[in-house]
């Protein structure tokens, strides 16, 4: 008897596969078990002398809408988040107000959901230097276009005090009108002249433990990184409200 798995759309009912029917030969047998944990759904249809397998681990994983732009944000947070939570890229152009970690990603948050009108997940990433009571903080991302990597460093330069935090705050809203949650990660290290690749931001200026982010592989950086730590608060948020955010409009 020959086997073969089958994709199917996430958030779809499960069907017995009218369409594969023949007229007066096709015998279906759909078995369908819900396991505790979530996301686990399995069915199999036998139709004749061909047996259907599904087995889809994602069936009824949650799916976020992730808005940014970055490729780089995007690929760790789909390899941190994939397959237990689907995430699908929206690149909308958000406007940012100014204020602390917290207001800045509340605001983005909210207006995301809006334009969605869904799930969304939005990021906002700061790099905070003790010397400087915090800063750049949430503005770092222009500083960086506006200095580069020399010049984050040269603001240091009258500070023996070369210590900083990589702080990385999500936002999840189920929707419009729905107050958005915060899942914040921060990761403590020092700043240096820049070492690694720079295809990232800030990474090959931000040692932690000897090594900058630049130097680090993937798997590595997805262990421990401000970014990591974030979302795998939203992680245990997501198991421990499993119906909810499963049940949040697609």
């Amino acid at each position: 008897m020959q086997s073969t798995s089958i994709p199917r759309m996430l958030g779809s009912t499960p069907t017995p596969l009218a369409n594969a029917q023949s007229p007066a030969s096709t015998r279906f047998s759909l078995l369908c078990s819900t396991a505790l944990r979530l996301g686990e759904w399995s069915a199999r249809v036998d139709t004749g002398n061909t047996t259907v397998v599904v087995d889809d681990a994602q069936a009824m994983a949650p799916c976020v809408n992730f808005v940014t732009g970055n490729a780089n944000k995007l690929r760790e947070v789909k390899a941190i988040l994939e397959p237990a939570i689907e995430v699908r890229s929206n690149p909308l152009d958000l406007d940012e107000v100014q204020g602390s970690i917290e207001e800045v990603t509340q605001s983005k948050c909210r207006r995301a959901a809006d334009l969605v009108n869904g799930p969304v997940l939005v990021e906002d990433t700061s790099l905070c230097f003790n010397a400087l009571s915090g800063l750049p903080g949430p503005y770092i991302k222009w500083f960086l276009s506006g200095i580069g990597h020399q010049g984050l460093n040269n603001l240091l330069a009258a500070y023996t005090d070369k210590s900083a935090e990589a702080v990385c705050t999500f936002g999840y809203s189920a929707g419009p009108g729905h107050e958005p949650i915060l899942f914040q990660g921060r990761c403590s290290g020092k700043i240096v002249p820049p070492r690694g690749p720079s295809h990232f931001g800030w990474d090959p200026i931000f040692e932690y433990e000897g090594q900058t982010y630049a130097e680090m592989d993937g798997a590595q950086k997805n262990g421990i990184s401000h970014r990591a730590r974030a979302l795998k608060k939203l992680q245990e948020w997501f198991r421990d409200h499993a119906e909810g955010p499963a049940a949040a409009p697609q």
